[in-house]
């Protein structure tokens, strides 16, 4: 299956934990491509450091849940203490899209949503995204992910 995953982190030393991150999701995947670090101001919270953000094509065996049980053993051996919503964090990651899959599964104490309910709202995501997968496509608002950063780039523009 191929995986997009979002890695970001905007605590100590950021770009150790994307390097460190990106080596420990080689291990359970095949990295495929990978973005260019871009930094991005904060979301939702804005008095915190600005974050490092990626985006990464790997193909994974895992399935979807088993895929994000191992992003999150991923993020507590970096080290990642979860404080509020929007929250500095030294590692996050993120599944972003499975294949064309459609995900809803928002009752766990791990919550998965596929694709993820607000990637298209987010620069921080479709910039790096667009980068490796410009024509990839969101199969619930049937657009490809240039289209998705066009119309959020007219938005805040508009």
């Amino acid at each position: 299956m191929i995986a997009y995953i979002g890695i970001g982190s905007n605590s100590g030393d950021k770009k150790k934990y994307i390097r460190d991150a990106l080596e420990k999701l080689g291990m359970i995947a095949s990295i495929l491509q990978c973005s260019k670090p871009a930094r991005f101001a904060p979301y939702g919270v804005s008095d915190q450091p600005d974050f490092i953000n990626i985006a990464v094509k790997c193909e994974t065996a895992f399935e979807p849940l088993a895929l994000l049980d191992e992003l999150l053993k991923i993020e507590s051996d970096l080290g990642r203490v979860r404080t509020y919503r929007w929250g500095p964090r030294e590692i996050d990651l993120d599944i972003l899209l499975l294949d064309r899959m459609v995900l809803y599964l928002p009752n766990r104490k791990n919550p998965l949503i596929v694709p993820h309910p607000d990637m298209h709202k987010r620069e921080f995501v479709l910039k790096p995204l667009c980068e490796i997968a410009p024509e990839a496509v969101h199969p619930v608002l049937r657009k490809t992910v240039r289209e998705l950063l066009d119309d959020l780039i007219a938005d805040t523009k508009g």
